[in-house]
């Protein structure tokens, strides 16, 4: 049996309502959340997308060119955080944490159905389109681990705004291949999360296979949508869930996490010293789809506004 669990408050339930709900992308609420870092905004994008990788430190993947040469060449082209870190280990913590703002669990194998604000009830309440893109699932599929998907990777099947309904499961949560029959029909949603199977993210495959796969599955397909051309809104994100276990540096680990698209300042590596982790991460979606308000740590952690490109 899988357990729901409720942890919202009258208060957090009161700023979900009032405050949280306002509007989607192109809203004119402005965002409220933790202070930006450098200074700036982060942009408005109705074409948010961010891929997850696993279990990396980052002194392995940045400059490591022979292992990672299409991610080190994303880097170039787009923006580096290099003062950023993971929440802890292991990885149903850190996914929750970029969902939510809370850790929840660090139970792996949990099954547990939460009732807690989160990226997904803002966004459904604001009527912002998304999809989880999971490989290895089918759509509407919120049960455990089968083949190389596994459930701790895809926090939105353990909320309970989506997995409490399997009509709203269907309209979430899709396979991983109809990312490319979006992309084909320009029919990508504001916000696009993309969760590899073990084998293609470098949790149980080489890591050499998951730089290929992001390549060839997602980079440079949506290299040639509108929103990733010059004058689009596009805004890609590739983060590592957590890094090795022996790094334990600020719950997590260091870890790499950068943007790329029209928005984000090219070439551009961390000037500020402002420590981020994925309460941040979660602040800066929401920001570029101005839902306001973000949820949990995320509410105060500082905004990553110094990689994208001022007006």
């Amino acid at each position: 049996m899988r357990i729901r669990f409720f942890a919202a408050s009258a208060s957090l339930a009161f700023c979900a309502i009032v405050l949280g709900c306002g509007g989607g992308s192109g809203s004119n609420s402005p965002f409220t959340g933790g202070p930006t870092s450098g200074g700036g905004s982060v942009p408005s994008s109705r074409h948010v997308v961010v891929v997850m990788e696993e279990n990396q430190i980052y002194a392995s993947v940045v400059g490591n060119a022979l292992v990672w040469p299409n991610l080190n060449k994303l880097m170039m082209q787009g923006a580096l955080a290099t003062n950023y870190y993971a929440n802890t280990h292991y990885s149903i913590g850190n996914y929750f944490m970029l969902t939510t703002g809370q850790i929840l669990t660090r139970d792996d194998n949990s099954r547990q159905i939460w009732n807690v604000d989160s990226i997904a009830r803002r966004m459904i309440s604001a009527g912002v389109s998304f999809k989880i893109y999971a490989e290895g699932a089918t759509q509407g599929y919120t049960g455990g681990n089968t083949g190389q998907y596994v459930l701790r990777h895809n926090p939105f099947a353990l909320l309970s705004d989506v997995a409490d309904s399997p009509t709203t499961a269907r309209k979430y949560i899709w396979p991983f291949t109809q990312l490319a029959s979006d992309i084909a029909s320009n029919a990508l949603p504001q916000f696009s999360f993309i969760i590899p199977s073990i084998a293609n993210d470098a949790h149980s495959g080489p890591p050499t296979q998951a730089d290929a796969w992001l390549q060839s599955k997602v980079v440079g397909p949506i290299s040639g949508t509108p929103a990733f051309k010059a004058g689009g809104d596009g805004i890609l994100a590739v983060l590592y869930d957590e890094s090795i276990v022996s790094d334990t540096a600020n719950g997590g680990g260091h870890v790499a996490a950068l943007f790329w698209g029209p928005l984000v300042k090219p070439g551009y590596r961390q000037s500020s010293k402002t420590v981020y982790q994925h309460q941040s991460m979660l602040a800066t979606w929401m920001a570029a789809l101005d839902l306001p308000n973000p949820p949990g740590q995320a509410a105060n952690a500082p905004v990553m506004s110094e990689f994208f490109v001022q007006k």
